[in-house]
């Protein structure tokens, strides 16, 4: 790539985009005139970037398990074909998993931490030389305001959240003066099947109010384009809690999360 490429167009690529937090990303990127990539392990990947042709917007899609190292490779190889070096990074496949660690199996805890964790370090480590070799680019990684926090009865995930915050901003100082941003993503408890994939649909924070993925993504959309380091989204409750939890004794905000993450507890 290098040198070669076609540094005019502007193609943003994001994972986890079949649905939730990353479709809602899909279509800001999309309104605002950016060709996108799209990647998901599900079928309905192919007819979200169909219906976004539909519509007149530029997308392709890439349906790979980026939990394993070949579907990594698979969306890697295929931006390296488009010789065009993303304008946009959104690393936002994630999942998570409900109920006591020793409750559930190794296996869960191993794809989770695949996916959350090796995979966004591999991707970012594949693509973002080639940002930084034309100076110009936006890294964004969905982490969560669980990271902020321990998260009894989620804590592989939380700790997954917490690993991408501080991976986020490490990358951001290393990458001063190349011309490339990064921006981690902390929403809170948000509309999406995440909850009901964890297993965590007899929970309070299962079943309570939750925000708009729609104004996740505007927030993200924004923060992103503006550089900034990161954005707590999307309510005004989200956003106090996020602040809040700055100066709450660990063991308090375990607690808190117990009373809304603990099976039985809706």
């Amino acid at each position: 790539m290098g040198d070669t490429m076609d540094t005019q167009q502007s193609l943003a690529v994001l994972t986890g985009a079949s649905s939730g937090i990353g479709l809602e990303l899909a279509k800001q990127f999309a309104q605002h005139g950016f060709e996108l990539l799209l990647c998901a392990d599900s079928d309905r990947i192919r007819s979200v970037s169909e219906e976004f042709t539909r519509s007149g917007k530029q997308a392709s899609f890439v349906q790979a398990d980026l939990a394993k190292p070949e579907g990594v490779r698979e969306l890697y190889e295929t931006v390296q074909a488009r010789r065009v070096a993303p304008e946009v990074l959104a690393v936002n496949a994630g999942i998570g998993i409900g109920d006591a660690f020793l409750n559930r199996p190794w296996e869960d805890a191993l794809q989770l931490l695949q996916l959350n964790v090796i995979s966004s370090v591999h991707l970012t480590r594949l693509i973002v030389p080639n940002m930084v070799a034309r100076r110009r680019g936006r890294v964004l990684f969905t982490a969560s305001i669980a990271g902020i926090m321990p998260t009894p009865f989620e804590a592989v995930y939380g700790a997954s959240k917490a690993f991408l915050l501080s991976f986020s901003a490490s990358l951001r100082e290393e990458l001063k003066g190349t011309g490339v941003t990064v921006t981690a993503l902390m929403p809170g408890p948000t509309e999406t099947n995440f909850f009901h994939r964890a297993g965590l649909d007899d929970t309070k924070v299962g079943k309570q109010e939750k925000d708009d993925p729609a104004d996740v993504a505007r927030q993200a959309f924004e923060a992103t384009m503006a550089g900034k380091d990161r954005v707590i989204a999307a309510s005004l409750k989200t956003k106090l809690l996020g602040s809040a939890a700055r100066f709450m004794p660990e063991a308090l905000k375990a607690k808190l999360h117990r009373d809304m993450s603990q099976p039985g507890s809706a």
